[in-house]
């Protein structure tokens, strides 16, 4: 069992007028590659900057490898920080940019030589330490910035939004690339993200943040499987969101009735509401044009619109009641997009298995 490297306890930081931070309290465990995921103004980036040393707490303490960092200067901070905008020199080459922080602390020009090599060969840039910055993509460049940080042999690497300068295509590649190399160096990840996907396909654990305060903490499927809120469930990934009453309980079950969809009955453990919300995840909704059979929840409606991704289709269902079911299809076959055309009545249906209450 690992143990922690960081730990953020009771950490509040105020600025005239707002609290961006909010007694925020939770450990970072060694090698792990953990998110700060949140919309803009969420405390997240402020959050990254107090590890890092940038910012002083109004309120809390941060502990990094077992030491309170409250009189560490962010030189003197077993962390290295890889900023958005890469930040390397364009008058140097490749390698003298990652040689560069080694230099500055007096490090042996034998040893930089080596550990330049070293941390070159991690990143797969060994071929390119002679270029200058203006000679490599976007890509690239991200990976000398990642190179120079992880010279210095940090115990935490803390990334701020390190792959939003790049392109769809290569962020997607990107995300890999950061995962395999955190796994390959053995160091702890902290990236800060606004981007769902980038956090669920990168980290092992994920702290969703909103008006600087933590909202649930938990590993990738976790939080698209069990958001503990509303706001999470309508955070990570599409989501339906239906509100309903509570009209009745027996065991661990609970019936609710919802405009447009009539009554359902629902697993559910623990205190009973008066009033709830239900989550459906569009991509565990079915569509047909005939009435399905069996058990399960199910609503007929039209279709309204729809919008074409190439690998998936999104349509919207509207109801009699006027009620909005999003459905995602997988469009498995190259005619599945012909199959259902807007105005179209179809039913919408999934089992009651894949309905999420949430109380929050």
């Amino acid at each position: 069992m690992s143990k922690p490297i960081v730990s953020i306890r009771n950490i509040t930081k105020r600025f005239p007028g707002v609290i961006a931070v909010d007694d925020v309290n939770f450990d970072i465990m060694e090698n792990e590659f953990f998110a700060l995921l949140g919309p803009s103004g969420c405390g997240k980036t402020t959050l990254l900057r107090m590890i890092a040393g940038f910012e002083t707490p109004s309120e809390g303490e941060i502990v990094i490898d077992g030491q309170d960092m409250a009189m560490t200067p962010p030189n003197e901070r077993p962390v290295n920080m890889v900023f958005q905008s890469y930040a390397v020199f364009p008058h140097m080459t490749v390698s003298q940019n990652v040689a560069y922080g080694l230099k500055v602390t007096g490090t042996p020009s034998a040893e930089i030589k080596t550990r330049v090599s070293e941390a070159l060969e991690m990143v797969q840039l060994e071929h390119l330490g002679g270029r200058k910055p203006d000679q490599l993509s976007g890509g690239q460049r991200q990976r000398v910035a990642l190179a120079r940080a992880l010279v210095k042999r940090p115990k935490v690497l803390l990334l701020d939004e390190p792959l939003s300068a790049l392109d769809a295509k290569l962020r997607e590649s990107m995300q890999l690339e950061l995962a395999h190399l955190q796994q390959s160096v053995g160091i702890t990840f902290i990236i800060v993200t606004h981007d769902q996907d980038e956090a669920l396909s990168m980290a092992d654990r994920i702290a969703v943040m909103h008006q600087g305060a933590v909202q649930q903490i938990a590993p990738p499927d976790g939080l698209y499987e069990s958001p503990s809120s509303r706001f999470v469930a309508d955070f990570i990934g599409k989501v339906n969101l239906f509100d309903g009453k509570v009209t009745g309980n027996r065991g661990k079950s609970i019936n609710v009735d919802i405009a447009g969809l009539g009554k359902l009955s629902l697993p559910f453990d623990g205190p009973v509401p008066n009033e709830i919300s239900l989550a459906v995840r569009p991509e565990k909704i079915r569509l047909s044009k005939q009435k399905p059979s069996g058990k399960g929840m199910m609503a007929s409606g039209r279709v309204a619109d729809w919008a074409y991704y190439g690998d998936t289709s999104h349509m919207y269902v509207e109801t009699k009641n006027g009620l909005r079911i999003s459905v995602t299809i997988q469009n498995e076959s190259r005619d599945t997009v012909d199959s259902v055309d807007v105005g179209d009545s179809v039913w919408v249906t999934w089992r009651a298995e894949d309905t999420l209450p949430l109380t929050e």
